[in-house]
C-alpha cells in the first residue's frame, strides 16, 4: 500500500529546498483564475512535475505550478490550478496537494472553482462564497485507512471529523464585508460537486435546486473534506462562469449551452474583482487567530 504521508513529505522537503518561504496561507486556484498567482510578489514558481509525487494537471486554464511567495507582505502558496478525478486520478491523488500545503505550514486554505449557477439569481461572472456543500460524486477523500499524522492542528486527524461548519463562517463574514468595502455583493450559497467530465442534463439540475443547491461543479469538495481532517480552516468561492443546464439566469433571455470556452472568458473578465478580492482579504485572515 502507498505511503501517502511519506510521499507528502517528500514533497514537502523537496519545496522547503526550493525557498525559505513558510506560507501561512494555501490557495487553489480554479479555472479561469489562474492568472492571480501573478500577483503574488517575490515568487518561486515551480512546476508540478517537479514535485515529488505531485499530480499533473491536464485540463486547460490549469497551468500546474506552485507559486510561493507574498501577498501584501503575508506568506502563502498559490496552487496554479488542480487535478480533478476525471482525469482518471484517484482522490489520493487529487487531494495530495492539499495534504502537502497543511505539511509545509499552512493553517488556512482558500479554495476556489469556476462553477455553474443553479440559483437564477445568480447572474454571470459573480463571486460567490460558499457555505456549505453536497457531495454529490458518489466518493470521499477519507476513505481508507487514516492517517493521523497529517494533522495541522491539536485534535485534528481524527478517524470520524465534524463538517458542520466545513466553510469557516468567520471568513465568509470577513470576505463579505471586504466585497462590501470595494462595492459589491459577495453572497452565499451551497455548492453541489459531480464527478463530471459530462455537463449536466437540465432534469440533474432541477434536481439538484430540490436538494437545495445554489451552485455545481467538478471540484472542491474533496479538498474541503481533507483540509478539514487536518484541521486547517476553509474559505471556499466560486465564480458563476455559466448557468446551469436549463437555468435561466439574471440578465439572459434564454437557457443557453455550456462550452469550457465561455469559462475560461468569464474568468478573465472576472480577474480584477476577484484579486482585489483575495489581495485585501489574505492579510485580514492572516491577522486573525
Amino acid at each position: 500500500m502507498t505511503d501517502i504521508y511519506s510521499n507528502a513529505q517528500s514533497a514537502a522537503d523537496y519545496i522547503r529546498t526550493a525557498t525559505d518561504l513558510k506560507p501561512h496561507i494555501g490557495i487553489i486556484l480554479g479555472s479561469g483564475l489562474g492568472n492571480f498567482a501573478n500577483h503574488v510578489r517575490g515568487a518561486t514558481r515551480i512546476p508540478y512535475p517537479e514535485i515529488p509525487h505531485f499530480p499533473r494537471s491536464t485540463v486547460e486554464g490549469h497551468s500546474g505550478h506552485l507559486v510561493l511567495g507574498t501577498i501584501a507582505g503575508v506568506p502563502v502558496a498559490v496552487m496554479q490550478g488542480r487535478v480533478h478525478a476525471y482525469e482518471g486520478y484517484p482522490l489520493s491523488e487529487v487531494t495530495f496537494p492539499t495534504r502537502v500545503l497543511g505539511l509545509i505550514g499552512c493553517k488556512t486554505l482558500i479554495v476556489t472553482n469556476a462553477a455553474g449557477g443553479i440559483n437564477p439569481s445568480y447572474a454571470q461572472g459573480s463571486l460567490i462564497a460558499i457555505s456549505d456543500h453536497i457531495n454529490l460524486t458518489g466518493t470521499n477523500a477519507a476513505l481508507g485507512p487514516n492517517e493521523p499524522r497529517f494533522a495541522a492542528l491539536p485534535g485534528a486527524g481524527q478517524r470520524f471529523f465534524d463538517m458542520s461548519t466545513a466553510y469557516s463562517p468567520r471568513l465568509r463574514a470577513l470576505a463579505i464585508e471586504e466585497a462590501t468595502r470595494q462595492g459589491f455583493q459577495l453572497r452565499e450559497g451551497v455548492y453541489l460537486a459531480v464527478l463530471g467530465p459530462s455537463f449536466e442534463t437540465p432534469a440533474e439540475i432541477r434536481a439538484f435546486r430540490t436538494l437545495g443547491a445554489d451552485l455545481v461543479g467538478m471540484s472542491t469538495v474533496h479538498e474541503t473534506i481533507v483540509a478539514r481532517h487536518m484541521g486547517l480552516e476553509v474559505l471556499g468561492i466560486s465564480l458563476v462562469t455559466n448557468p446551469a443546464a436549463g437555468v435561466v439566469a439574471a440578465g439572459h433571455e434564454a437557457a443557453e449551452a455550456i462550452h469550457h470556452e465561455d469559462v475560461m472568458e468569464v474568468g478573465r473578465r472576472a480577474e480584477k474583482q476577484f484579486t482585489s478580492l483575495l489581495t485585501a482579504l489574505v492579510p485580514q485572515i492572516a491577522a486573525q487567530p
